[in-house]
């Protein structure tokens, strides 16, 4: 069976680097969620109507064309997905996509000290990726919303605040399902 393995997590909490990292264990793909919302960020800004109707035309293709990864290639992706409805059915469409691929979802939920989400959140470089660097805007996150833990799938949680992005990535790949092969 096919693996699809969403790593779930506060802006700035090292998704995309335990992401990288375990991909490469997996020798799997990586489709973060940056790949997705980028182009829409590039080129408009959020208010703009465009903007929702190019992340969402980008989703959609990105989404079938992973679909059609060859059988056997595990697929890890990344996401800053809360509790709320449309976040929600943003993570059915990965739902659709394992159904399509046959594979399990495995959500893996990363979860971090707040002041080091924060001392993460501003480091160097994050800014010209198009993410979030504003600490107060992710303790507004933090304070309003809760991370999805979508049901129905296996779940994995993850405390990364004193862990390295290897050691993340080694005991995420450790906690995955046995039938992953």
């Amino acid at each position: 069976m096919d693996l699809i393995v969403h790593i779930n997590g506060w802006p700035g909490i090292g998704k995309l680097t335990i992401a990288r990292i375990l991909a490469k264990r997996l020798s799997g793909k990586l489709l973060d969620n940056h790949t997705l919302l980028n182009p829409a960020e590039a080129l408009f800004d959020r208010s703009d109507p465009l903007h929702g109707s190019l992340r969402q035309a980008v989703r959609v293709s990105v989404l079938d064309h992973a679909a059609q990864l060859q059988p056997g290639v595990p697929l890890v992706l990344t996401d800053a997905l809360s509790d709320d409805p449309t976040d929600q059915a943003l993570f059915d469409d990965y739902r659709s996509l394992a159904a399509r691929r046959r594979a399990r979802l495995v959500s893996v939920m990363l979860e971090c000290e707040p002041d080091e989400n924060v001392r993460r959140l501003t480091s160097a470089g994050r800014s010209e990726l198009y993410k979030l660097t504003l600490p107060e805007f992710l303790k507004h996150l933090r304070s309003t919303y809760r991370l999805l833990r979508p049901q129905g799938v296996d779940l994995i949680d993850v405390d990364v605040s004193t862990l390295s992005a290897e050691e993340a990535a080694v005991l995420i790949e450790r906690a995955l399902p046995v039938s992953r092969q």
